[in-house]
């Protein structure tokens, strides 16, 4: 696919010059550089667990999983 971005003359220049050091083109450092920044198909996964809620009850990620599916077919989500 091709894709066309404007950037900042400074931007293109370090882009251009980090590509170099790599031995890579712009295109490919850019394509990296985008993929490493967007967020993966399933960020939600990647998020549960990540922090503490300070609760010590045990938690059942399936249950709750399967009662927000329920909540969002019920709101037509």
């Amino acid at each position: 696919m091709s894709l066309t971005l404007h950037v900042p003359e400074e931007l293109a220049e370090r882009l251009a010059a980090e590509a170099s050091r790599r031995g890579l083109s712009v295109d490919q450092l850019s394509a990296q550089l985008l993929a490493a920044g967007l967020p993966k198909e399933d960020a939600l996964e990647a998020f549960i667990g990540c922090g503490s809620s300070g609760s010590h009850e045990p938690f059942e990620i399936h249950a709750a999983r399967s009662e927000l599916a329920r909540r969002k077919l019920a709101q037509g989500a």
